[in-house]
């Protein structure tokens, strides 16, 4: 019953970004651009998406090393088959799908293989944020706009930064912590402070493996070329509907996206993401990203192209993340039922660990 509550609520939240997306879309300047763009961009585009998707394999090998040195077909298997479980499944049951993947493929458990997803999400959510504020600096003039978007990066920083905290304290101070968390779990439902106690010591655990300094070198420049490539890749897509493509008659409202304001659109996408929607995150996607466009677009731009646009990187990015996917599934011989299968009996706690 929770589950479906939750998939319901997801669904309203995309309904609500679906709205704000199109509430007030200028449907024919929207269509007109749709059908002027040059596609021919997605080329480099996708190039770059490919890219994207080694940096994030190559970047999560590093961060396994102090596990496993994890050779790269595996590592790029367990990649690209997880960020596709990501995208299609619900109630965030693919957010188990690569560290479920690896356990298949190496020797790393899931529970420390969990530990190195979160430490990724910890640390991208704080770039992200410091760059969201950094970027806004810049930015003359202050409105409602830039005063919502500057209310999810506080909220966006303060998350991470207390996720990583708690690692931090759970790890110089474990002990105390699990003690902590008894006396006040216990009170509550002792089943579920158990469960509690389970996670963060295997957290702990995993913590005790950090990879060494080159790993953690390596860690950071992949990462660094991963947002940098996003940033730069949404630049050149948005060059596709400059309404070069328009003949006379036409209203088309050109698109001008410089690497300041695509990085700036970034950001304020990945904190839109933190929103719970519907899988693919549809609808806040591209609510989001018109939302980061707004600093600098005047509406009829926003309204027209830029509706286009946010829809079309949207739709290429789950295409592309499906697509390498469902190929490196094929090519390992494995089956969709049955991943997503022990991936629903793993979060409902009766799946055994692997490894």
């Amino acid at each position: 019953m929770k589950r479906w509550l939750r998939f319901g609520i997801s669904l309203l939240i995309t309904v609500v970004g679906f709205w704000w997306t199109f509430k007030d879309t200028n449907f024919s300047m929207m269509f007109t651009s749709l059908k002027t763009a040059n596609y021919l961009y997605l080329i480099p585009y996708l190039l770059i998406l490919t890219f994207i998707h080694l940096c994030r394999a190559l970047r999560w090998g590093n961060l396994l090393s102090g596990l496993e040195k994890v050779k790269f077909r595996p590592l790029n298997e367990a990649s690209a088959i997880g960020f596709m479980m990501l995208i299609v499944l619900p109630f965030r049951l693919g957010e188990f799908a690569r560290p479920f993947l690896i356990a298949e493929r190496s020797t790393i458990r899931r529970s420390p293989a969990m530990t190195s997803v979160v430490l990724e999400r910890i640390v991208d959510g704080i770039i992200i944020a410091v760059l969201l504020r950094v970027l806004l600096f810049f930015v003359p003039g202050e409105s409602e706009t830039i005063a919502r978007i500057k209310i999810g990066g506080n909220i966006m920083f303060a998350v991470f930064t207390s996720g990583l905290l708690f690692l931090i304290i759970a790890r110089v101070w474990h002990e105390r912590v699990i003690s902590v968390i008894r006396a006040i779990g216990n009170r509550i439902s002792p089943p579920l402070t158990e469960k509690a106690v389970k996670i963060i010591d295997g957290f702990v655990s995993a913590l005790r493996q950090l990879p060494d300094g080159k790993n953690i070198a390596l860690f950071t420049i992949y990462t660094a070329m991963y947002w940098v490539a996003n940033g730069v890749g949404m630049s050149l897509l948005a060059s596709a509907f400059d309404c070069s493509g328009a003949i006379a008659g036409q209203a088309c409202e050109p698109l001008h996206v410089p690497i300041f304001a695509a990085f700036l659109a970034l950001c304020v996408l990945v904190a839109g993401l933190m929103i719970p929607a519907a899988p693919g995150s549809a609808g806040t996607f591209q609510a989001s990203i018109l939302l980061g466009l707004s600093v600098f677009l005047p509406p009829a731009v926003i309204n027209s192209s830029g509706v286009a646009y946010a829809n079309v990187l949207w739709v290429t990015q789950i295409l592309q993340q499906i697509g390498f996917g469902l190929i490196f599934m094929f090519l390992s011989k494995g089956s969709f039922s049955n991943i997503a299968g022990q991936l629903s009996e793993q979060q409902a706690g009766s799946a055994p660990e692997v490894k």
